[in-house]
């Protein structure tokens, strides 16, 4: 199906089991029953908050299973699962065996727009280990201020489902989707499409690093104007030869150096476009500085040229993509700046929930006093600290797996003092910043990038995050 076209499905009477409540299957299981399909919404939880989404979607007729998530119901022409499903589930083994296809909810927003008589908004989509959510939102301010109407959808929290069906009528909009929601999208075509770089990661999920790449390659698949690559990451341009691409796609790199044609790169302090001028060979068309991007951390600053890439495959002008990221704000407990105490900053980067991330997070600053730890998800710790160990004057250490991280210290960093909190309360933070304010020297960075998931001690990153800052604003009164 090309990138243009719309699909028409015939809903009426068509028996759907829509696996999972929550954020994805409720939407869906609502969409489908308008549309007159015989839904039946199956959930693996059978508690209290599952028997009251049950009771509003039965009130309208839906069949509501909770309990069995695992049982195909009889007669199910048609699968919507919700993206974190594993595809090893026997619901999903047992559709295979009876030739009934899985779709996610991308694919159903994907078959839906403009099923409501809407223009049917093309889609800029974004994806790779780390930075979706700051190039979604960064793309979408540039969009924005080129005087698009669009919106920052899918992975990144507003339902793509709700953006397709909504009375709103897009010009495009700038697409978050994580490896999961591409897994069962097979029919998604993109305008253009981004992958920011590829680490290991879900791998529990997908079952091989193999099966990661290949599910966030498909991103590319039927592109028409550009696949977003980074060149830095030479995994990212192999997805994008791999993929079968509309005639005349092109394949447009970002790098923080000076970009070769068909590139957008950083020449003197300057974010530079030399893929969509009129002579690439001997052309560069300024974008924005490099002061434009908040931060300026050279992770964001990549993410900013992969924005201002796909924004350019659409045909923005270099001013909106100045203005919008001058616009951009980025979400709490992504390398944010807390406070200044005693010629001491204090960053959250809270986010940085895997080594890849923290790796990118710890390349932004000189002389660092890390806080780290928490949950390590199998990850290994030793290529992270050797690449940081000149940069650490200290590191504080809690949560679950720390000793992991230690250990890796121990052994490439052996000179670096390490504070190893034995606790893994919430109140540890408070020791946490305590400790590291210890081992701080004027002109260091305190910066919290746990390189490890939180819920070892906290409901998620974000609550880690907002316990660091508490703790660091509660010392900057103190020191007042």
């Amino acid at each position: 199906m090309g990138s243009q076209e719309v699909s028409t499905v015939d809903w009426q009477g068509k028996h759907v089991t829509v696996a999972g409540l929550g954020v994805s299957g409720i939407p869906a299981a609502r969409a489908l029953h308008e549309r007159g399909a015989l839904v039946t919404v199956v959930n693996d939880g059978d508690d209290e908050r599952a028997r009251a989404q049950a009771a509003e979607l039965e009130a309208l007729g839906i069949t509501v299973r909770l309990g069995d998530g695992a049982t195909l119901p009889p007669s199910t022409e048609l699968v919507v699962t919700a993206p974190g499903w594993q595809p090893d589930k026997p619901l999903f083994l047992a559709a295979a065996e009876a030739g009934v296809p899985v779709w996610g909810d991308v694919e159903l927003a994907w078959r839906l727009r403009g099923d409501n008589g809407k223009k049917a908004a093309p889609w800029l989509a974004v994806t790779g280990t780390n930075g979706k959510t700051t190039t979604v939102r960064m793309l979408a301010s540039i969009l924005e201020a080129a005087g698009l109407r669009t919106a920052a959808v899918g992975n990144i929290g507003v339902s793509l489902l709700d953006a397709v069906l909504g009375d709103t009528e897009y010009d495009v909009l700038a697409v978050e989707l994580s490896s999961y929601q591409l897994h069962w999208a097979p029919s998604l075509r993109a305008h253009s499409a981004a992958v920011l770089n590829l680490a290991p990661d879900h791998l529990d999920w997908h079952g091989s690093m193999e099966a990661y790449a290949a599910d966030k390659g498909r991103v590319y698949e039927g592109n028409t104007v550009a696949c977003v690559y980074n060149v830095a990451d030479p995994a990212t341009e192999d997805l994008v030869r791999e993929a079968d691409v509309e005639e005349g796609c092109r394949a447009i790199g970002f790098t923080l150096g000076a970009p070769g044609p068909s590139q957008l790169g950083v020449v003197d302090g300057i974010l530079v476009d030399r893929a969509f001028v009129a002579n690439r060979q001997k052309q560069a068309q300024e974008l924005a500085e490099v002061g434009d991007v908040n931060p300026p951390a050279p992770h964001n600053i990549a993410n900013a040229l992969a924005a201002a890439a796909l924004a350019r495959a659409f045909g923005v002008e270099p001013a909106a993509v100045r203005d919008g990221l001058r616009a951009f704000r980025p979400d709490a407990h992504r390398i944010e700046h807390v406070a200044d105490i005693g010629d001491v900053a204090y960053v959250d980067d809270s986010k940085a929930t895997n080594t890849h991330a923290t790796e990118a997070s710890l390349a932004a600053y000189d002389s660092i006093v890390w806080i780290a730890g928490g949950l390590a998800k199998g990850a290994t710790f030793d290529e992270l600290v050797t690449g940081a160990a000149k940069r650490l004057r200290g590191v504080v250490l809690m949560g679950a797996d720390r000793a992991l991280i230690r250990e890796a210290l121990t052994r490439h960093a052996p000179e670096v003092p390490v504070v190893d909190l034995d606790r893994t309360d919430t109140g540890a933070m408070s020791e946490a910043v305590a400790r590291a304010a210890e081992l701080a020297r004027p002109g260091d960075t305190v910066l919290l990038a746990p390189a490890c998931a939180s819920m070892d001690m906290f409901t998620n990153y974000n609550k880690r995050g907002e316990a660091f800052a508490d703790a660091v604003r509660a010392r900057a009164d103190e020191s007042a």
